[in-house]
Protein backbone atom coordinates (compact mmCIF):
# COMPACT_ATOMS: atom_id res chain seq x y z
CA UNK A 1 0.00 0.00 0.00
CA UNK A 2 0.94 3.63 -0.66
CA UNK A 3 -0.64 6.36 1.80
CA UNK A 4 0.14 9.42 3.62
CA UNK A 5 -1.16 9.57 6.77
CA UNK A 6 -3.16 12.98 8.28
CA UNK A 7 -3.70 14.36 11.71
CA UNK A 8 -2.73 16.68 14.14
CA UNK A 9 0.80 15.34 16.46
CA UNK A 10 -0.34 12.97 18.97
CA UNK A 11 -3.02 11.61 17.03
CA UNK A 12 -1.81 7.96 16.82
CA UNK A 13 0.15 8.23 12.91
CA UNK A 14 2.95 6.71 13.89
CA UNK A 15 1.34 3.77 15.99
CA UNK A 16 -1.17 3.35 12.94
CA UNK A 17 1.24 3.09 10.98
CA UNK A 18 3.06 0.34 12.83
CA UNK A 19 0.10 -2.15 13.14
CA UNK A 20 -0.27 -1.49 9.00
CA UNK A 21 3.48 -1.92 8.01
CA UNK A 22 2.55 -5.54 9.54
CA UNK A 23 -0.08 -6.24 7.00
CA UNK A 24 1.96 -6.49 3.97
CA UNK A 25 5.12 -5.19 4.52
CA UNK A 26 4.93 -1.43 3.63
CA UNK A 27 7.76 0.46 5.03
CA UNK A 28 6.75 3.29 7.96
CA UNK A 29 8.84 6.45 6.81
CA UNK A 30 7.94 8.78 9.73
CA UNK A 31 10.01 12.22 8.59
CA UNK A 32 9.66 13.61 12.44
CA UNK A 33 12.11 10.31 13.39
CA UNK A 34 14.27 11.17 10.50
CA UNK A 35 14.92 15.04 11.54
CA UNK A 36 15.50 13.23 14.92
CA UNK A 37 18.22 11.75 13.78
CA UNK A 38 19.58 13.93 12.21
CA UNK A 39 19.79 16.20 15.33
CA UNK A 40 21.11 13.32 17.22
CA UNK A 41 23.76 12.80 14.84
CA UNK A 42 24.28 16.57 14.88
CA UNK A 43 24.55 17.11 11.36
CA UNK A 44 24.16 20.02 9.38
CA UNK A 45 20.27 19.34 8.51
CA UNK A 46 19.71 18.12 12.24
CA UNK A 47 21.50 22.33 13.40
CA UNK A 48 18.98 23.33 11.44
CA UNK A 49 16.41 22.18 12.13
CA UNK A 50 16.65 22.23 16.20
CA UNK A 51 15.73 25.44 16.10
CA UNK A 52 12.06 24.91 14.85
CA UNK A 53 11.23 21.66 16.35
CA UNK A 54 12.21 22.28 20.28
CA UNK A 55 9.40 25.24 20.05
CA UNK A 56 7.49 23.33 18.42
CA UNK A 57 7.16 25.05 14.76
CA UNK A 58 6.94 23.09 11.42
CA UNK A 59 10.39 22.71 9.94
CA UNK A 60 10.62 25.05 6.66
CA UNK A 61 9.91 23.07 3.69
CA UNK A 62 13.50 23.33 1.93
CA UNK A 63 15.29 21.17 4.99
CA UNK A 64 11.98 18.66 5.28
CA UNK A 65 11.67 18.14 1.34
CA UNK A 66 15.65 17.20 1.17
CA UNK A 67 15.13 14.34 3.54
CA UNK A 68 12.27 13.07 2.11
CA UNK A 69 13.56 13.21 -1.16
CA UNK A 70 16.50 12.10 -0.82
CA UNK A 71 14.86 8.30 0.61
CA UNK A 72 12.47 8.50 -2.38
CA UNK A 73 14.86 8.81 -4.85
CA UNK A 74 17.76 7.00 -3.42
CA UNK A 75 15.90 4.06 -2.35
CA UNK A 76 12.18 4.17 -3.43
CA UNK A 77 10.08 1.71 -1.68
CA UNK A 78 7.43 -0.66 -2.95
CA UNK A 79 4.94 -0.04 -0.34
CA UNK A 80 4.94 2.99 1.95
CA UNK A 81 3.15 4.79 5.01
CA UNK A 82 4.45 8.34 4.96
CA UNK A 83 3.98 9.65 8.55
CA UNK A 84 4.00 13.22 9.40
CA UNK A 85 4.59 14.50 5.40
CA UNK A 86 3.35 16.51 3.75
CA UNK A 87 2.17 19.24 6.26
CA UNK A 88 1.30 22.32 4.14
CA UNK A 89 -0.18 22.83 0.64
CA UNK A 90 3.14 23.42 -0.78
CA UNK A 91 4.47 20.37 0.66
CA UNK A 92 1.46 18.27 -0.77
CA UNK A 93 2.62 19.62 -4.29
CA UNK A 94 6.29 19.07 -4.08
CA UNK A 95 5.09 15.40 -3.08
CA UNK A 96 3.00 15.27 -6.06
CA UNK A 97 5.91 16.38 -8.41
CA UNK A 98 8.37 13.62 -7.09
CA UNK A 99 5.84 10.61 -7.42
CA UNK A 100 4.74 12.08 -10.91
CA UNK A 101 8.43 12.21 -11.71
CA UNK A 102 8.88 8.49 -10.13
CA UNK A 103 5.98 6.83 -11.67
CA UNK A 104 4.87 6.55 -7.80
CA UNK A 105 0.26 6.41 -7.55
CA UNK A 106 -0.99 6.69 -4.07
CA UNK A 107 -3.69 4.66 -2.81
CA UNK A 108 -5.21 6.87 -0.05
CA UNK A 109 -4.80 9.79 2.32
CA UNK A 110 -6.07 8.79 5.61
CA UNK A 111 -6.95 11.59 8.22
CA UNK A 112 -6.57 10.37 11.26
CA UNK A 113 -9.51 12.95 13.69
CA UNK A 114 -8.77 13.07 17.25
CA UNK A 115 -9.80 15.08 19.92
CA UNK A 116 -7.97 18.10 20.92
CA UNK A 117 -7.71 17.58 24.48
CA UNK A 118 -6.99 13.63 24.25
CA UNK A 119 -4.27 14.87 21.98
CA UNK A 120 -3.08 17.11 24.51
CA UNK A 121 -3.00 14.97 27.72
CA UNK A 122 -1.59 12.05 25.47
CA UNK A 123 1.70 13.66 24.18
CA UNK A 124 2.33 15.87 27.31
CA UNK A 125 2.54 12.48 29.66
CA UNK A 126 4.60 11.00 26.94
CA UNK A 127 8.19 10.17 28.00
CA UNK A 128 10.99 9.17 25.60
CA UNK A 129 14.13 6.46 26.26
CA UNK A 130 17.39 8.97 26.23
CA UNK A 131 19.28 6.09 24.80
CA UNK A 132 19.41 7.13 20.79
CA UNK A 133 19.28 3.04 19.92
CA UNK A 134 16.69 2.23 21.79
CA UNK A 135 13.97 5.34 22.25
CA UNK A 136 10.80 3.47 24.03
CA UNK A 137 8.25 5.26 24.58
CA UNK A 138 6.21 5.59 27.80
CA UNK A 139 3.39 7.30 28.89
CA UNK A 140 2.93 8.04 33.06
CA UNK A 141 -0.72 6.97 32.96
CA UNK A 142 -1.40 4.23 30.80
CA UNK A 143 2.26 2.86 30.32
CA UNK A 144 5.13 4.12 33.11
CA UNK A 145 8.13 3.71 32.96
CA UNK A 146 10.65 1.96 35.86
CA UNK A 147 11.73 3.38 38.77
CA UNK A 148 13.50 6.99 39.08
CA UNK A 149 12.05 7.03 35.21
CA UNK A 150 14.52 4.26 33.95
CA UNK A 151 13.56 2.79 30.54
CA UNK A 152 12.31 -0.62 31.53
CA UNK A 153 14.06 -1.97 28.20
CA UNK A 154 17.16 -1.36 27.76
CA UNK A 155 17.33 1.00 31.78
CA UNK A 156 18.53 4.59 30.29
CA UNK A 157 16.85 7.17 31.74
CA UNK A 158 13.29 8.76 29.89
CA UNK A 159 12.88 12.19 29.67
CA UNK A 160 10.19 14.36 28.37
CA UNK A 161 11.17 15.52 24.16
CA UNK A 162 11.29 19.56 24.50
CA UNK A 163 8.52 19.48 21.81
CA UNK A 164 5.83 17.57 24.14
CA UNK A 165 5.82 20.19 27.01
CA UNK A 166 2.22 21.37 27.73
CA UNK A 167 3.21 24.83 26.00
CA UNK A 168 5.25 23.53 22.57
CA UNK A 169 2.17 21.14 22.55
CA UNK A 170 -0.15 23.72 22.49
CA UNK A 171 2.08 25.43 20.02
CA UNK A 172 1.77 22.38 17.93
CA UNK A 173 -1.57 22.12 17.51
CA UNK A 174 -2.20 25.78 16.59
CA UNK A 175 0.35 25.56 13.92
CA UNK A 176 -1.05 22.41 13.07
CA UNK A 177 -4.88 24.29 12.51
CA UNK A 178 -2.72 27.11 10.88
CA UNK A 179 -0.83 25.06 8.42
CA UNK A 180 -1.56 21.57 7.95
CA UNK A 181 -5.53 21.50 7.70
CA UNK A 182 -5.92 23.04 4.50
CA UNK A 183 -4.52 19.54 3.50
CA UNK A 184 -7.75 18.53 4.00
CA UNK A 185 -9.59 20.15 1.51
CA UNK A 186 -6.68 19.79 -1.30
CA UNK A 187 -6.75 15.70 -0.63
CA UNK A 188 -10.76 15.94 -0.78
CA UNK A 189 -10.54 17.52 -4.08
CA UNK A 190 -8.35 15.07 -5.04
CA UNK A 191 -10.79 12.05 -4.00
CA UNK A 192 -8.10 10.33 -1.96
CA UNK A 193 -9.17 11.76 1.32
CA UNK A 194 -10.28 8.68 3.68
CA UNK A 195 -11.72 10.17 7.31
CA UNK A 196 -11.04 8.01 9.99
CA UNK A 197 -12.42 8.77 14.07
CA UNK A 198 -12.21 5.42 15.35
CA UNK A 199 -10.60 4.86 18.30
CA UNK A 200 -8.64 2.01 18.75
CA UNK A 201 -5.76 1.45 16.83
CA UNK A 202 -6.93 -2.25 15.40
CA UNK A 203 -9.73 -0.11 14.17
CA UNK A 204 -7.98 2.93 12.64
CA UNK A 205 -5.79 0.14 10.79
CA UNK A 206 -8.66 -1.79 9.50
CA UNK A 207 -10.76 1.37 8.22
CA UNK A 208 -7.54 1.91 6.18
CA UNK A 209 -7.20 -1.20 4.86
CA UNK A 210 -10.37 -1.31 3.56
CA UNK A 211 -10.42 1.90 2.51
CA UNK A 212 -7.29 0.45 0.20
CA UNK A 213 -8.52 -2.23 -0.49
CA UNK A 214 -11.69 -0.35 -2.06
CA UNK A 215 -10.03 1.76 -4.01
CA UNK A 216 -8.11 -0.93 -5.65
CA UNK A 217 -11.36 -1.88 -7.54
CA UNK A 218 -12.07 1.31 -8.32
Amino acid sequence: MRIILLGAPGAGKGTVAKRLTAYDGSIQISTGDMLRSEVQQDTPLGIKALKFMVGGNLVPDELILEIIGKRFELDPPKGFLLDGFPRTIPQATALDAMFARLGIQLDLVANLVVPEAVILDRLSNRRTCSNTKCQEIYNLKSTPPGPNNTCLKCGAMVIQRADETVEAVTRRLQVYRQMTEPLIEYYTRTGQLLVVDDKATEAVAATIIRGVNTHACI
